[in-house]
């Protein structure tokens, strides 16, 4: 076993330096200290889970309620601190016995009534997911934490060591020691190998399996804490994912699934792998859906590599039968296989909707010639809330086109879903680059500000465009119009359908999501101002999914069987709940909503649509571009009244914000003319 395992440790270790030399040449910036210690940062939390994990792994059992006992701690945290008025020492500490208490019900159920590691844990992945979110509703943000306690997350030692590493350092210390220099670690592979000759050797089986859960628990909430010190920011959707990505570096570090096998060491090669993977990747302007296809790809490969290394060595293997390890290597290799055709599959749906939107929007015409491309070419860092968003990918059109006739260099990226975690990890990858402007649509206002200040310290130009941050976090806003103006235009609307009269429900895309809480804000005023018998009964999520929205639709129809009108405000939501009320046969009821027109003319043309308010969404993605390059060059500062903006001509700065201009309603006789 140990020539086995130091053979699969070497091999990642190869995998390991080959990614660094590789990512050396690729991307900019990537051999320096800081983004070293940057590496280290971004390993910590997911690190903890992992560290974890392993000795479960090992016992033969599974864990993949972590991720969201973070989201639940993170929220406990927050409400005690600032609801309950406790101390961030008392708090952190009832969030760590939290932590203990939810992994001692997984180890209580899965030894005392002896139920299956998977299943016990999958249903408190959804329970302690589900309490979390029932605390919060959903929409509470807990931010503003002290500043001793940001430091955990946010600090640097010294200008560059962060400080949550020491955490992961003793983590890996403590877990290393315990799992491979005690008689109580030996007894994790004994069990893992047979449980049933562990117990006839003497070995307290199920105090042991009970003791692990014990720990897993614990290491989530110290992970949640450190999560939140990171973002500035506690919410229910915390650690979403981090149970797999976890998995992942432990069984890429050559612990077996079915348990008897595996090393610290290991497990941090594996994680180290990832997170290298990761932030190569961004440091080198590739795309986001790159980082599953060739997470899966390093998984098979190393275990292929591995599988070579030990076939003349079959004293090597520990279950001694060389067939059964045949088998379980070709599973996980089957595994790893179907990962990457799946990413494949949502890369290339992704790219195909770019090429389609690309081809059946007309070209802009631009006023005169194009800008010649300059000597030292600037490079813009463009964010979306989601990448596969319909809304998002008609902006990047709007984007490339402006940076092709300005000659910039334009870096699109972000998360695949609505993720403020993996929006900041881009922005800190940004930072490490040294773009010269980053422009990011908004997903979490409170999360994202803190790095957006630490991107301006450096130097950076920031621009927020679609959704705010806090005003302190960038230099300007590009507004595509007003929260007033789309709250009064959206309400006008929903009066004229109503009469004036009666209830609707609403369908945003988070409930946590900065614009279009605050459209819901104005909607709330205009309602209360000129329309006292129109009454909104329900606020649904619809997590920016068409599916998820149809849902949702299903629900209140059936809930409020009153509500003539469905107003959903996200993309994806409209024609989501325009398919629900099609569906239920609903003649009675009609939708309207922000979306694209595309998106929606069967459902205008069918009169279950009523009309879509919107602004033109590639001429966003072009004024977003043309800002930020006049910020650069000097020609866009406080006090301006206007900005020229190539085809756009003269634009409206009010303040810091950049006004793309008044909203647009679609309906039946118009939305013809639109092709986005």
């Amino acid at each position: 076993m140990t020539r086995f395992v130091r053979k699969h440790e070497s091999v990642l270790l190869l995998v390991l330096v080959l990614e660094c030399a590789i990512f050396g040449v690729a991307g900019t910036n990537f051999l320096t200290t800081p983004n070293a210690f940057e590496i280290t940062r971004l390993s910590v939390e997911i690190g903890l889970i992992a560290l974890a994990l392993t000795p479960v792994i090992i016992t033969g059992g599974i864990d993949l309620s972590v991720g969201s006992m973070m989201g639940l701690t993170a929220v406990v945290l927050g409400g005690l601190w600032r609801d309950g008025q406790m101390s961030m020492a008392v708090a952190v500490g009832v969030t760590l016995l939290l932590g203990l208490a939810g992994g001692s019900l997984n180890g209580l159920l899965v030894t005392r009534l002896g139920l299956p590691p998977l299943i016990v844990t999958l249903g408190t992945f959804s329970l302690f997911r589900g309490i979390a979110e029932g605390l919060t509703r959903g929409i509470e943000n807990y931010s503003g934490f002290p500043s001793q306690f940001l430091f955990l997350g946010q600090g640097y030692v010294g200008g560059i060591i962060p400080a949550q590493l020491f955490i992961l350092v003793i983590a890996i210390i403590g877990f290393a020691w315990l799992l491979h220099r005690t008689a109580f670690g030996r007894s994790l592979y004994a069990i893992g190998y047979s449980s049933e000759g562990a117990r006839f050797a003497g070995i307290p089986v199920r105090r042991h399996v009970f003791l692990v859960y014990l720990l897993s628990g614990l290491a989530a909430s110290v992970s949640a804490i450190i999560y939140v010190a990171h973002l500035g920011q506690a919410k229910s959707d915390a650690g979403s994912g981090f149970e797999l990505m976890a998995i992942t570096a432990v069984v890429l570090g050559g612990t077996s699934i079915f348990g008897g096998r595996g090393t610290i060491a290991g497990t941090v090669l594996g994680l180290f792998a990832l997170v290298v993977l990761q932030n190569g990747l961004r440091l080198a302007g590739q795309p986001a859906e790159l980082t599953g296809i060739l997470t899966g790809a390093l998984l098979l490969g190393t275990i292929v590599l591995n599988r070579f290394s030990t076939a003349s060595k079959k004293q090597a293997v520990v279950y001694g039968d060389t067939e059964e390890i045949e088998v379980k290597n070709s599973q996980v290799a089957v595994l790893s296989a179907v990962i990457i055709i799946a990413a494949l599959i949502v890369a290339a749906s992704n790219w195909m909707l770019v090429r389609s939107v690309n081809r059946n929007s007309s070209p802009a015409q631009t006023n005169g010639a194009a800008p010649p491309v300059p000597a030292n070419r600037i490079q813009v860092a463009m964010m979306p809330k989601a990448k596969g968003d319909p809304y998002f990918i008609s902006c990047r059109q709007g984007a490339e086109e402006a940076a092709r006739e300005l000659g910039i260099d334009l870096l699109w990226d972000g998360p695949t879903d609505l993720d403020p975690a993996k929006q900041n990890e881009v922005v800190e990858a940004w930072i490490t680059k040294g773009v010269d402007v980053i422009a990011v649509s908004v997903e979490n206002q409170a999360g994202i500000s803190t790095v957006l200040r630490k991107a301006r310290d450096k130097g950076i130009k920031v621009i927020t465009w679609d959704a705010d941050a806090e005003e302190n976090a960038r230099d300007f806003l590009i507004n595509q119009a007003t929260p007033q103006g789309i709250g009064n235009t959206l309400t006008d609307e929903a009066a004229r359908i109503l009469n004036g009269e009666g209830e609707f429900a609403i369908v945003t895309a988070s409930l946590s999501a900065a614009n279009q809480n605050e459209w819901i804000k104005h909607i709330k005023a205009r309602l209360a101002e000129k329309y006292p018998k129109m009454k909104l009964v329900a606020i649904q999520p619809s997590e920016g999914d068409r599916d998820r929205a149809f849902s949702e639709t299903q629900t209140l129809l059936k809930v409020y069987p009153q509500a003539k009108l469905i107003m959903a405000i996200a993309a994806p939501a409209v024609p989501g709940a325009a398919e629900a009320v099609k569906q239920a046969g609903r003649t009675d009821v009609r939708v309207i909503g922000l979306s694209l027109p595309n998106m929606n003319k069967p459902y205008v043309k069918a009169g279950i649509v009523e009309s879509v308010v919107l602004w033109n969404t590639v001429d966003l993605g072009y004024l977003t571009v043309y800002a930020a390059d006049a910020l650069t060059g000097g020609r866009l500062k406080r006090g301006d009244n206007e900005l020229t903006a190539g085809r756009l001509g003269k634009i409206e700065i009010a303040g810091d914000e950049v006004l793309l201009g008044a909203p647009f309603i679609f309906n039946k006789q118009n939305i013809d003319r639109f092709n986005f």
